[in-house]
């Protein structure tokens, strides 16, 4: 073989190597972080997840598209006992798709009777005074589309959204500002953010509306504030019945505003015993202290009481802090029904109370089972025991 050819073959060698080299490059690039998030979505579609991701910046909200035929409903008299769920979803499309619209038909053949729809919006700190819409608040689009379903299947709808913080360690009721002048700036952006939903249930024919969640210290602080840029704004434009969900703690009986109001909503997370596995008596006996507490409270006011959001995992310790995400060591399916079991029995005869809202139901019809250690109750004993009471008149 001649040199110029030894040369030739060396080269061709070469470029062989060189063009194999490229070509992997590009399909390395293909499988980075874009293409991950293709599998990921996919993989979002195929099995939603039901999670609380962490927001990301504002997404723009999707203005809802009503059909000209849209039939109106009239609204229950008032007050009305509600048989209720809350149905949630941490994604922007997943009300309206069709695993959701399956979901929620379960909850007609429970016996529920209200559906307490949640959207969430965000602010980036306890002192942050901009309130806005995030990558994972629900679009506009989807909500109308859930909430057409609900009155679809026969239920009726409570919009109900929610403020929650970016920054983590700390709380939504953790909200507070050093001067009138952010307060103020603070309100108007939280006035904006319900009006906005208010208008929109107005338009969808919407059975109550909830304008404030756990709000602890703009509650029981700025009472004054909340006529002003809240509630005598947000009937401007809905004329149906409008709560606010207080928490358990000292919030409930502190607040000013419940004579604005016409249901007074209680988010009931009350601890009920000390014990990683209590009894049913045990859960009875912890209701006994609360009771009179809440009786008092209600004469006081004088208002239709529900109980805007109540629940508990399905894990040891559930009782001890019922408020709390992190969950117990151990699963235990009998601990959650009994806990549903005793705040029935402690609740449901008493002449004031109006209802309940039970947290929560997720948008995958196969949530929860057997080895959940978490709130939701899809698949688990805890929704025979709603099924149960549900078919109970009150």
């Amino acid at each position: 073989m001649s040199f110029r050819n030894k040369i030739f073959i060396i080269v061709l060698i070469i470029l062989a190597f060189l063009a194999g080299y490229l070509f992997s490059l590009k399909g390395n690039k293909r499988a980075g972080p874009e293409g991950q998030a293709n599998l990921e979505a996919t993989a979002e579609m195929a099995s939603p997840a039901q999670t609380t991701p962490s927001p990301l910046p504002a997404a723009p909200v999707v203005t809802p598209v009503v059909p000209e035929e849209h039939k109106k409903i009239e609204r229950p008299s008032f007050p009305q006992f509600q048989k209720g769920m809350t149905y949630v979803t941490w994604d922007r499309v997943a009300y309206g798709k069709g695993f959701s619209d399956l979901s929620m038909s379960k909850l007609s053949a429970m016996g529920c009777q209200y559906i307490a729809i949640v959207t969430t919006w965000y602010q980036t700190d306890y002192n942050s005074t901009e309130i806005k819409a995030g990558a994972y608040t629900p679009t506009d689009e989807s909500l109308t589309h859930a909430i057409e379903q609900a009155h679809n299947l026969g239920l009726k709808v409570m919009l109900k959204p929610h403020l929650d913080l970016v920054k983590s360690g700390y709380w939504r009721g953790e909200v507070q500002f050093n001067n009138d002048t952010d307060w103020e700036a603070w309100f108007k952006s939280y006035g904006n953010f319900i009006v906005h939903y208010a208008a929109l249930a107005e338009k969808e024919n919407v059975e109550l509306l909830c304008i404030g969640v756990e709000l602890t210290t703009p509650a029981t602080y700025k009472g004054e504030l909340w006529d002003k840029y809240v509630i005598s704004e947000a009937r401007k434009v809905f004329t149906g019945p409008l709560t606010y969900a207080a928490n358990w703690n000292e919030e409930y009986q502190n607040i000013t505003f419940w004579d604005k109001l016409d249901y007074a909503g209680l988010d009931a997370y009350f601890p009920l015993s000390d014990k990683e596995k209590p009894t049913l008596d045990d859960l009875r006996e912890g209701w006994k202290k609360y009771i009179p507490e809440i009786e008092a409270w209600q004469k006081k006011i004088n208002k239709p009481v529900i109980l805007t959001e109540v629940g508990y995992k399905s894990s040891t310790g559930a009782a001890k802090t019922p408020w709390e995400h992190q969950l117990g060591r151990e699963v235990d399916l009998q601990l959650q029904s009994d806990c549903y079991t005793a705040m029935l029995e402690a609740f449901w005869d008493k002449p004031w109370f109006y209802g309940m809202y039970w947290w929560y139901w997720g948008t995958n019809e196969r949530m929860g089972g057997s080895t959940d250690r978490g709130f939701n109750i899809q698949n688990k004993p805890a929704s025979d025991v709603v099924k149960l009471w549900y078919s109970k008149t009150k």
